[in-house]
């Protein structure tokens, strides 16, 4: 089997105010496009800007704390999301995602979420390191797995 090589290309921010946390970015000068914010009728849960040069894309992603608890199984009973964050890696073909996971969990690493199937059309984890930083790993993103958002 060939090694997976993960590529880090996301750092993922919990927020407790992802309004104030737009505005802040965006007064600092990151460029947080409209159209890569997501809203519902309860506020802001994503926002995502984008930096890409000659080495690939990096992503800095602003999430609320109801969102966070969605896509991370293992923070639904966190009372402290606020200010979290997850350092994301991209790991290519779907089976990598399981492959790794399993091999972190194997290997004494605590998951938080186990690998699924993400709306945004990718397979998704988390496990956790030795300091409690949660690190996402992602595999490429399937136009055809795309399905609607969750209610927030």
């Amino acid at each position: 089997m060939p090694d997976i090589r993960p590529v880090f290309n996301q750092l993922n921010i919990v927020s407790g105010d992802t309004a104030a946390s737009v505005a802040f970015y965006r007064r600092l000068g990151v460029v947080l496009p409209e159209q890569n914010v997501w809203r519902t009728d309860t506020g802001i849960h994503h926002a995502n800007a984008v930096s890409a040069d000659a080495s690939g894309a990096l992503h800095l992603d602003l999430d609320s704390v109801a969102f966070a608890r969605l896509w991370n199984a293992g923070w639904r009973d966190r009372p402290d999301l606020a200010g979290r964050v997850v350092v994301g890696f991209g790991v290519g073909p779907r089976e990598n995602v399981d492959r790794l996971h399993a091999e972190m969990k194997q290997a004494g690493y605590r998951s938080l979420q186990v690998p699924c199937d993400a709306f945004w059309g990718a397979r998704y984890a988390v496990i956790e390191d030795p300091d409690g930083i949660a690190v996402g790993l992602m595999s490429d993103i399937s136009a055809d797995r795309k399905s609607p958002p969750p209610d927030v």
